[in-house]
């Protein structure tokens, strides 16, 4: 068991399984969602990009903060369900030319994605520019190397960063160090494939400004070891092990300031594309006055990699 921090419990596997609820019912042979978003690219065009959240066996971390394990099953994959899901999520996709498969938990783990159907799944991406999947950084191997080499698409692979805090990272039963993270993104980068960062905005055990501080420094150590993207997710609750923490007065989220500051700091470092998660941001849409537009400007500075005029009202202090 990790040693309990000076401000909280001591958290593990079965401590973030004793806070979860139930499981949502999925089929093993349809993904769970499919949505197709615009995106901003490399080369400065705006242009769809499609989404296709894979249904599969849970993910072998529990992280702290992860609630996508709501949508996975308890058995390993069956072989042959995940080309299933692709081939049926394809028509009702196109005609986007980038794809990410999302998959709640790591691409490279064979119990997810079946090894033997990569190839499979590679032959059915062969019409898009890009390929964009998910993975834990320690599951980064060559077995990502042999997938890319099988696609006609560039490949990109997500990895979640978290923070570069050093207080924190250990905390969030990611089992994973910043070395790791160093090691999967190089090794990635030396075989010609893209990385992406997930980066979380006021994770556990952080205030306010502690993880505006956090996140900031989080992005520019992402971009000196190589990552092109950085996404920043605001740390939200709706797993049981966060609104366990927020009851201690351990986690709380983050405020749409906070995102905007963050997110114009990445993109003055010139470093590479800096995203704001805007998935649900409703739930940190808490002043009636100037929310909307603070979303709406979130929205623009994605889309054009800008930074906006700023939104001012009472609620700034």
């Amino acid at each position: 068991m990790p040693p309990s921090p000076p401000d909280g419990p001591a958290i593990d596997d079965a401590w973030v399984l004793a806070r979860r609820g139930s499981r949502n019912v999925v089929d093993p042979l349809r993904p769970y969602a499919c949505l197709v978003e615009p995106e901003f690219m490399p080369d400065g065009s705006v242009e769809d990009v499609a989404t296709v959240l894979i249904t599969n066996k849970e993910c072998p971390f529990r992280c702290l903060m992860c609630d996508l394990w709501k949508n996975t099953t308890l058995q390993r994959t069956p072989t042959g369900a995940v080309a299933e899901q692709v081939r049926w999520a394809l028509p009702r996709v196109a005609p986007a030319r980038h794809i990410k498969l999302y998959n709640a938990g790591s691409f490279f783990d064979g119990l997810a994605v079946p090894r033997e159907e990569l190839p499979q799944v590679a032959d059915l991406l062969s019409s898009f520019e890009t390929v964009i999947v998910e993975s834990h950084p320690n599951l980064i191997n060559r077995r990502c190397v042999e997938f890319s080499e099988r696609l006609r698409p560039r490949l990109e692979v997500a990895m979640g960063l978290e923070t570069v805090d050093p207080e924190v990272l250990p905390r969030l039963n990611k089992r994973m160090a910043l070395a790791d993270f160093e090691r999967a993104t190089t090794f990635l980068v030396d075989h010609g494939i893209g990385v992406r960062a997930f980066i979380l905005l006021r994770t556990p055990f952080q205030g306010e400004s502690q993880g505006v501080t956090w996140a900031t420094r989080s992005i520019e150590y992402a971009f000196s070891i190589g990552v092109e993207c950085c996404v920043v997710i605001p740390t939200r609750a709706g797993n049981g092990a966060m609104e366990a923490l927020a009851s201690e007065g351990l986690f709380s989220p983050p405020t749409l300031q906070s995102l905007e500051t963050v997110v114009e700091h990445g993109l003055s470092l010139g470093g590479g594309r800096v995203f704001s998660d805007l998935w649900d941001i409703q739930q940190l849409a808490t002043c009636s006055r100037c929310s909307l537009a603070r979303v709406q400007r979130l929205t623009g500075m994605n889309l054009t990699q800008q930074v906006d005029s700023a939104v001012s009202c009472v609620c700034d202090g």
